[in-house]
């Protein structure tokens, strides 16, 4: 597809420039109620508050990977090889969770085993989502969503299975789409996909130009941020599971949390990076996988597998880039979902860790929740975040109080291991 990518580029700038955008990259910037280089600026400002959690990770995952492996092909101070980490993108790390853990710490439960032990059904797994969003004053998913929705992939026909929310009509016809496989990661996902739901249905009343998202990192954190609630304490509140583990449990069920979260952020950023820079001219079409590894190499700390070459195009791999999606509304998802639940387990008075709070049942963060949701894209987005968080600023500091414990340990176990690459 490289060929038609460039002659897409220049479609793509060309109907920006029409509409008075420099380039396409900065159509897309300008979305966020603020300058396109202003933006630019503010997610290097994110980026930066979130990079020292990212070295330590970094670092100790290489380090037990160089165990497995050896130094030969993990080297102790360089990027990691892309094909270690367990997805084709080395976007999100959980897959080699087993050759991270931490013996002394691992996790005492396994949430996929459970509600496989359970014979919990797909639907059951979606009950769950809208039972947590009910528990906070939510109304319950219309009759219509259980009989529209796809819970499973059909026998009888090809459909994409890539998980998704509908809102049909714009007034009660709300749908998820996904091929629901019984796992700790689609328990998750569905509380992902009914975050949407519960948003489009929010904001309906809003007439059409601002029935949206405050921008469109909030779309994609608010179920985010219920998962986030999906804690030891709460799966002992609905009965899967009957101990609550210790403490000394934290690291395990931290860093498999990291591996999901914080391995994503530089990613997040880098695959609008390498956009903004191709649509800007900045990138040349004859540099485009160069270009690519680069800014892998930069921000992830990652290295291809093998030789790669202008006959190659990576970028085209994730379906965001042909799509031409953006992407980074993931980016500042993965950092709004930490500042929205630091705010909301505020609201529900709770104490202790942030990583152990769950606001399951509470009114009161329900109800603060529904006032920002209802607002759509009426009110510029520093508003929004302001009538949730009491903040006018996106701020990572959330992501890096959850991190806290398994940052202190990660930086004791890399006493002996380099930082960067």
């Amino acid at each position: 597809m490289r060929k038609r990518f460039e002659r897409f580029v220049e479609l793509g700038n060309k109907g920006s420039r029409e509409m008075g955008f420099q380039d396409a990259g900065a159509l897309w910037r300008s979305k966020y109620d603020m300058p396109p280089d202003a933006f630019a600026k503010e997610v290097d400002r994110l980026w930066e508050q979130v990079r020292p959690l990212y070295l330590s990770l970094h670092a100790y995952v290489r380090a037990q990977l160089a165990k497995k492996y050896g130094k030969d092909l993990v080297p102790e101070n360089g990027p990691i090889p892309a094909h270690l980490l367990g997805n084709i993108w080395s976007q999100e790390w959980s897959n080699v969770y087993p050759l991270l853990a931490p013996p002394e710490n691992g996790s005492s439960y396994d949430l996929t085993e459970i509600l496989r032990a359970r014979k919990t059904e797909p639907r059951e797994m979606v009950r769950y989502g809208e039972r947590f969003f009910t528990s906070l004053g939510f109304a319950a998913l219309p009759e219509t969503f259980w009989k529209r929705s796809l819970f499973t992939k059909p026998a009888d026909r090809d459909v994409v299975c890539h998980a998704s929310a509908w809102d049909v009509d714009s007034e009660n016809d709300l749908r998820i789409k996904m091929c629901i496989q019984i796992t700790d990661e689609d328990f998750r996902t569905i509380h992902h996909e009914l975050g949407h739901n519960f948003y489009q249905r929010a904001y309906n009343p809003q007439p059409p130009l601002f029935r949206d998202s405050a921008n469109d990192g909030f779309h994609e954190a608010i179920g985010d941020t219920i998962a986030l609630s999906v804690t030891p304490e709460y799966l002992k509140q609905i009965g899967l599971i009957e101990t609550v583990p210790p403490p000394a449990a934290d690291i395990g069920l931290l860093l498999n949390m990291a591996l999901q979260k914080v391995s994503f952020l530089p990613f997040g950023l880098l695959v609008d990076k390498w956009r903004w820079g191709v649509f800007s001219g900045e990138i040349k079409p004859g540099d485009y996988n160069k270009s690519w590894w680069e800014l892998r190499l930069k921000y992830q700390g990652i290295a291809p597998p093998g030789a790669r070459s202008e006959t190659d195009f990576d970028p085209g791999a994730k379906y965001h880039v042909p799509a031409n999606v953006p992407y980074m509304r993931y980016f500042l998802a993965d950092i709004l979902q930490f500042q929205f639940h630091r705010a909301l387990c505020r609201t529900a008075g709770v104490t202790g860790p942030l990583h152990r709070c769950s606001i399951y049942g509470n009114k009161a963060a329900g109800e603060k929740l529904a006032k920002m949701l209802e607002m759509g894209l009426s009110r510029p987005w520093p508003e929004a975040l302001g009538t949730l968080t009491g903040e006018k600023q996106m701020d990572a500091g959330a992501i890096l109080e959850y991190f806290a414990p398994l940052k202190a340990w990660l930086d004791e176990q890399n006493k002996a291991n380099k930082i960067g690459w």
